[in-house]
């Protein structure tokens, strides 16, 4: 394994981060709704993908509140500290999305803050999180509010550092900024919607966050799986009901099957896994400290680790780049 630090902080992260969606409660639900979480894991089949990422040196683990409703976090607590000490571990988690039906349960509200950072360190078992992150944007609280909640969050002991996810530069410039006025705790992260298919994040956050020296930890590396197998390959069972995920690549698919069929170009000519491959093109661009890979079968963890040892020659990165051309935003 190897290690860097996440962005110009002084903590040590793998650099491959092991993400947690995929463990948790198959059934877990709101009113109204059911199948959303049905191809996660249940905790006994998550137990020996943690593991097996400590024995491969992974240090780094990403869930939130809302993946299972809470599940997640229940199921990481457990099996982290049932196979390592605290201060071996680099945990984050994070807060926006919709927890219980009802007001005040989801958003970045002082209120839905200092609540969920507590639910989160129960479910957790833990005193505190690493890496405390806002999952989206709320354009329905002042960003003011939120940055002070998150310092105070900092301050009582429940956060070594806060991070931020999907959004626009300019509203990431902007919370930076709030935060730099009020002397109130900075972001180091940037949890970012990159991969292959989808390069949008080369324009204006990889830029803010390289000159900022904030790190970046790209969520779906592998672009919800299509990265990671052959184009003739079927439909996986998270692709069948993953909602969300369909609205990510859903536009210029024509584009995305060239894409595709360059990686699988490469796979074959290299002889390797297509998961392999794209993560190592991920982990040579600039400011990506550790992607966050999904795993619900070993091997997937397997192949994670070994793109570490993939280089990729500037050609090869030139053919997997030639065909993308501008997409919507998709993510935020």
């Amino acid at each position: 394994m190897e290690y860097t630090r996440l962005g110009n902080t002084g903590l040590e992260v793998s650099r491959i981060c092991l993400g947690c969606m995929s463990y948790g409660d198959p059934a877990a639900s709101l009113p109204g709704e059911s199948g959303r979480w049905a191809w996660v894991l249940p905790e006994a089949e998550s137990r020996p993908f943690f593991k097996r990422a400590l024995e491969l040196g992974i240090n780094f683990f990403d869930t939130a509140n809302v993946y299972s409703y809470g599940a997640s976090e229940e199921v990481t607590g457990r099996a982290l500290w049932a196979n390592a000490r605290r201060d071996e571990v680099v945990l984050a988690t994070k807060v926006w999305g919709r927890m219980r039906a009802g007001t005040n349960a989801n958003g970045l509200s002082r209120k839905a803050i200092l609540h969920e950072i507590d639910a989160s360190l129960t479910r957790l078992g833990t005193d505190y999180v690493d890496l405390y992150q806002i999952h989206r944007w709320d354009p329905n609280t002042p960003i003011e509010e939120t940055m002070e909640a998150l310092h105070d969050v900092v301050r009582a002991g429940k956060a070594r550092y806060i991070g931020a996810s999907s959004m626009y530069a300019w509203q990431f410039a902007k919370a930076q900024r709030v935060a730099a006025e009020h002397g109130w705790t900075r972001f180091v992260s940037m949890q970012n919607h990159y991969n292959l298919l989808y390069r949008e994040e080369e324009r204006e956050m990889v830029p803010q966050c390289l000159d900022q020296g904030v790190g970046l930890i790209p969520w779906s590396p592998l672009g919800r799986g299509r990265l990671a197998r052959a184009p003739e390959a079927g439909a996986t069972k998270r692709s069948e009901t993953d909602r969300f995920g369909k609205t990510l690549y859903a536009a210029l698919e024509e584009a995305n099957d060239r894409v595709l069929g360059a990686l699988d170009a490469l796979s074959k000519k290299r002889k390797l896994p297509h998961a392999q491959l794209a993560l190592a093109w991920l982990l040579q661009k600039p400011g990506v400290t550790s992607p966050i890979i999904g795993a619900t079968k070993m091997p997937h963890l397997e192949a994670a680790v070994a793109a570490l040892d993939v280089k990729l020659s500037t050609d090869e990165v030139a053919a997997l780049e030639e065909h993308y051309v501008p997409h919507p935003i998709a993510g935020h």
